[in-house]
Order: C-alpha cells, then structure tokens, then sequence
C-alpha cells in the first residue's frame, strides 16, 4: 500500500475535489470524525469547510494547516468499505492524526478502489501535529497495516507509484539489473492475458521477450528470454533466462498470471472502461501522432506492430490506470489492426525495420514510446498536488467565518454505511 501526503492551505478545494468524486458516483464518503453527520446523510462543501474552520483557532503559525492524504492498495487487494475505512483511520490514528477532524473518502475512478484523507495537521490550540520523520513513520505504518490485513507489499508497487519505472539504456550497461527492476514488479502490477500483450508492455521499456522451446533429460521444456532492445526493436546484448529473475517472471508463472488477469478484466470491467475512451480518441485524432497524444492525455499508450511494407498487423493498448493490456480485437472488431491501418493509411511505411525478439512480424517502435513511463510519478502528483488549487477562490462568507466562529465542537467519530 502507498501512502501520498500532500498540504495545503484551502480546506474547501481538497473538500470540493473529493465531492465531485462523489456527485459523480466515483466516490463515497466512508467515515469521519468530528465533522458533523447531515440529517439526509449527504455531505456538503460548504458545510464540511465550516466545520474545519471551527476547529482551527483564531490565531495559527502555520502556513499548510490542510493535510490531504492517499492510500493506495495493490490493485489485487480486495477491501470492503468497512476494512477501507478502519485501515484509513488507523492509519491516522499511527501518524498522530487520531483525534483531529477528517473526512475519508473512497474514490473509485482508476480502475482500482483507493481513499482519500481530508484533515487538518493543526490541533485546537493552533499547535501544528509533529511531523518529524513523518516519511518514514509513514512507511512504517503502511507496512503494519499491510501485515495486518493480509495486502499485497508495497515494493513492487511503489516503483510504479513513484514513476520508477525506467526503460533499459544499453549504454549504462547492467543490463540484468536493468531488466530485472522492470519486469519483476511489471508482472505483479499489470494484468494481461497473452504473451503478446506482455511483449506490448515490456517494449514501452525497451525489453524484448521471447519464448524457447526444447528438451531437457527427455522432458519437454519451455522457457522465457528477456533481452534489452535498441531504438528500431533490435536486441542488444545477449539473451537473458527468465531463472536469471526469479519464478515470477517465468513461463509458467505468467501463464498463471494471464489466466487470473483473465478473471479479474472481466469481472472488473476493464474493456469497458477502455472502449469509449479509444473511441473517443480515435474519433478526435487526425493522425496517428495526434491519436497517441491525445491517448497519453488519458494515460494510455499505443502500440502498433508493422510489416516490412509498414502495414499494420497488430493494435495493443496499454491502460496505466487500470494497469490493463488489451489487444485491440479484444475492445471490438473497430478497434482491430485493419481498422488502424485504413485510418493511417495515408501514413509513410515505417523504414529500418527489423524484427523484435518472438515475434513473427517486424515491430514498429512507438513515436515518443517512453513519455508514459517517464511521467508516471507527475500524473500522479500532480492530481494530488493541485487539489488545493483546483478551488481554491473560496467564498467570502467561509473567509468571514473563519474568523468568526472560534466555538470548538467535538462529536464522536461516527461510520456511515449506505450514501447516495
């Protein structure tokens, strides 16, 4: 589980920003503590921000008094609302947060369920909460929870989290170091369903995989290469065995992989997540530069296979929110690699290719391929970090307030359960 601390200044924009989540049925408040409950059940902007203010003193030294934290499990943890909102508030309760007011939203608009924290890092006496270590108190807290409640581990997930995905560069040489701090978490992180939506993946990190086939002692046997690719797909270096890495990243640990990513794409409704939003795109692009920017916009990256004469033999879309590869036949007939090469008929063939490590046709590499992987950490951050601009022109009458009410109200913590 990842934990993202951001402050801030404007209660009302974190609020607002959280709310919208809410209104359009992405999020739901899971549980609070002082800030009153609305008879009806539903919580309000204004209202909320009122009751923050109250809490605050006339008279602070601080100059972020609003703390917004994120909790992110692993994509596989399956929570309910109830365990969301006990591990949100023991989390609070570890960091020194417990009996400050605070809102916990759950938000569900990535393709996996994760929460939000609205607090205030200012207790009633204008005292600021000790922060001292607070990263490594965090991760400390994170880890116990993880034990707690049986989640996946952060490691594998952090280096995504944080943007540490990085795509092999030959000249830096360690190529099996290289290799291995990509495929390793890749694996534990994305769902995909063949090997060739795995290769898909592993190319925005100039990785290539193939598989080998052969006897050993009379048994048959099956194996992965993983080896560094250069600019135009070629291999670089020699060839790595999947051993190298670890079982995770072997044969037969990504077949266990596909089948479970099968189940889960499904059940989670990934492909339909996807469809409008490739369509939407494709509809609005002119070329196919265009179509993979505007694509990246929505964090997806496009991946086309070519023929030596430039056709189009292959679509595969890479969805970093959901952490879903699909294969464009799989989205539907109007997303195949016919339709793609009608749309960018009028493109020049692609010159130099050669052919990618286990694949029948030569790949064509992706214009701007690695703009995704490298900006992985400031989409992420920057979603958190503008939350307290997003809205942050707040009222005059929330600036009169503040100033004005200074009665100190403390409720028990309450839980909520059903909220429309």
């Amino acid at each position: 589980m990842i934990a993202k601390i951001t402050t801030g200044k404007d209660i009302y924009g974190a609020l607002a920003y959280n709310q919208e989540k809410v209104n359009e049925g992405l999020g739901k408040v899971l549980a609070s503590n002082i800030i009153p409950e609305p008879e009806d059940g539903r919580f309000r902007v204004a209202a909320c921000t009122e009751a923050f203010n109250r809490w605050l003193p006339s008279h602070y030294w601080t100059e972020k008094p609003v703390i917004h934290i994120s909790l992110n499990p692993h994509p596989d943890d399956n929570l309910t609302n109830e365990q969301l909102a006990d591990i949100g508030s023991e989390y609070l309760q570890q960091m020194g947060y417990g009996a400050q007011p605070y809102l916990i939203f759950k938000h569900s608009d990535i393709g996996r369920e994760h929460i939000h924290i609205v607090s205030l890092q200012v207790d009633s006496e204008g005292k600021k909460i000790n922060d001292s270590k607070r990263n490594l108190r965090s991760v400390a807290a994170t880890e116990k929870l993880e034990k707690k409640y049986g989640l996946h581990r952060a490691k594998g997930q952090k280096q995504l989290e944080q943007g540490q995905f990085k795509p092999v560069d030959v000249a830096k040489g360690d190529l099996k170091n290289q290799i291995g701090s990509v495929i390793k978490p890749a694996v534990s992180i994305y769902r995909f369903q063949t090997m060739g939506e795995y290769r898909a993946l592993l190319s925005l990190y100039k990785i290539g995989v193939e598989e080998v086939q052969g006897t050993r002692n009379g048994k048959p046997y099956r194996g992965l290469l993983y080896s560094a690719l250069a600019s135009e797909g070629n291999k670089a270096g020699m060839p790595i065995k999947s051993s190298a890495f670890g079982k995770t990243v072997g044969f037969t640990a990504l077949e266990e992989r596909m089948e479970k990513s099968a189940i889960l794409i499904k059940e989670k409704g990934y492909r339909e997540r996807l469809r409008p939003l490739v369509a939407k795109a494709m509809g609005e692009a002119g070329s196919e530069t265009e179509l993979r920017q505007k694509l990246l916009e929505k964090d997806i990256d496009l991946y086309l296979r070519r023929n030596n004469t430039g056709r189009i033999t292959g679509v595969t879309f890479i969805d970093h929110q959901s952490r879903c590869v699909l294969n464009g036949s799989r989205l539907g007939k109007e997303f195949s690699a016919n339709v793609f090469n009608d749309l960018f008929r009028e493109s020049p063939a692609v010159k130099g290719h050669t052919k990618q490590a286990g694949e029948k046709e030569p790949f064509s590499p992706p214009a701007e391929p690695f703009s995704q992987a490298n900006n992985q950490a400031k989409h992420i951050e920057s979603a958190i970090s503008s939350l307290f601009s997003i809205f942050s022109p707040e009222p005059e009458s929330y600036i009169e307030n503040q100033q004005q009410l200074r009665k100190k109200r403390k409720k028990k913590k309450r839980r909520y359960g059903r909220q429309t």
